[in-house]
């Protein structure tokens, strides 16, 4: 996982383990969608054009994916892009354990 940063005033959720990173989100969501498909990498990126290499970065959260690249991916899996980011959120937010005054307006 990368390194989390402290900013002032934005303290790091009460856990042992920090959030996850939006990229490891999209990564988990993508790789749960593609095996649930029971598709492999190879088909997923060939039909997305990217190479397989690339996609198993993004897969492990590795790599930051531009948009252009998570809608054809999200595309060769069969979601939009809403979609695909919809479902990222949610992981997101499942996983997350907010804290501090900005939790209170959540």
């Amino acid at each position: 996982m990368g390194e989390v940063i402290r900013f002032p005033g934005h303290p790091l959720p009460d856990h042992d383990k920090p959030a996850p990173l939006w990229r490891e989100a999209a990564g988990q969501v993508i790789r749960e969608e593609r095996s649930r498909q029971e598709r492999t990498l190879a088909d997923v990126a060939g039909d997305a054009g990217v190479s397989t290499q690339y996609l198993s970065e993004i897969e492990r959260g590795r790599k930051e994916p531009s948009s252009e690249v998570l809608e054809a991916v999200g595309g060769a899996l069969g979601l939009g892009l809403v979609d695909l980011t919809g479902r990222v959120t949610r992981t997101l937010r499942a996983g997350a354990r907010p804290t501090g005054p900005l939790a209170l307006a959540a």
